[in-house]
């Protein structure tokens, strides 16, 4: 058991609506945690990440093929025309312009025929990246088990680049699967893919996270359009935008600062420097940055000036 189990118990209740929300989707080989102590574990391991600021994976939908020429010529990129190995579902690693081809054709005639030319789309184009300086084949190899899981009902390719900046595969998925079903990837399957792949790095050594703009407070998505007009309209009339944060982001600082008020309070020299440290993020965190840019001097989200050691109100239930 742990030696403090008032702050596993908020580091559960706040952490896992930061790293863990309830409509996350998980698959096969995905943590499902269960005992207290192993959660509250889970959840410390992502602060202590967060913090430090952990690299982030990439997971990106790149575009996909909506007929076979389209599909075979990117396969005839990604390959670099046959001079790169190609991977496929089964582990057949092969090289050359006719495995290529070989490829195109089992694509085409294999299971739903697709046509040469068509209106859907019959592949999706994944890139799975990390910053410069990782391990190539570690990338790789995490690439690897991540399609296995993800895509296991579907023929794939996959082709390591390592000659460029940062490490990275490119995966070409076919969009039906051997039992009929089409791959219709939506937001929370992106943040899926992410978690899987930073999962997959970590099992091999390797730094990685996926935590969700919300959670770190990333602003450049949640920027609408009508609110920059409105920054550059008042900067122009020597005045200043109202000072606002999206519901997403509120949630989330919420929850940091009461993680950082339960670790100020803990007995323990080393977790009141994780609330440090947390708070330190917290007021780095771009839309927070942008908040008090935008306002007075002063002003801070609540909880994150000389609240650190106090015990809060219960707030407003965060949604899950």
């Amino acid at each position: 058991m742990s030696a403090n189990p008032h702050l596993d118990g908020v580091l559960i209740e706040w952490g896992e609506r930061l790293f863990y929300p309830r409509n996350r989707i998980v698959k096969a080989r995905t943590p499902r945690l269960h005992a207290p102590q192993d959660r509250a574990a889970a959840v410390r391991a992502r602060i202590e990440a967060a913090v430090r600021r952990a690299p982030q994976v990439m997971v990106k939908v790149t575009g996909g093929g909506r007929g076979m020429g389209a599909i075979a010529a990117h396969f005839r990129y990604i390959s670099k025309g046959g001079r790169l190995d190609i991977e496929d579902d089964r582990g057949v690693v092969e090289r050359g312009k006719d495995a290529v081809r070989e490829i195109e054709r089992q694509w085409q005639f294999g299971g739903a025929r697709i046509d040469q030319e068509g209106h859907r789309r019959e592949a999706y184009n994944i890139m799975l990246s990390m910053p410069r300086g990782t391990d190539p084949l570690t990338v790789q190899q995490a690439a690897r088990e991540f399609a296995k899981i993800e895509f296991a009902d579907h023929r794939y390719v996959m082709v390591l680049h390592e000659h460029q900046a940062n490490p990275h595969v490119h995966l070409s998925v076919k969009a039906e699967s051997k039992h009929g079903q089409r791959l219709n990837p939506r937001k929370a399957d992106l943040q899926r893919w992410r978690e899987t792949f930073a999962e997959r790095l970590r099992e091999r050594g390797i730094d990685a996270e996926a935590t969700r703009q919300a959670t770190r407070g990333s602003r450049h998505r949640n920027e609408r359009v009508w609110e920059r007009s409105t920054v550059r309209r008042q900067a122009t009339r020597g005045g200043q935008a109202p000072a606002r944060l999206s519901p997403s982001h509120r949630r989330a600082g919420e929850a940091w600062v009461r993680i950082a008020q339960a670790l100020a309070r803990s007995p323990e020299s080393a977790d009141r420097q994780l609330g440090q440290a947390v708070l330190r993020y917290v007021r780095e965190m771009p839309v927070v940055k942008a908040l008090l840019d935008r306002s007075s001097p002063q002003r801070e989200l609540p909880g994150m000036a000389h609240k650190a050691a106090t015990p809060a109100r219960r707030g407003p239930e965060i949604e899950r």
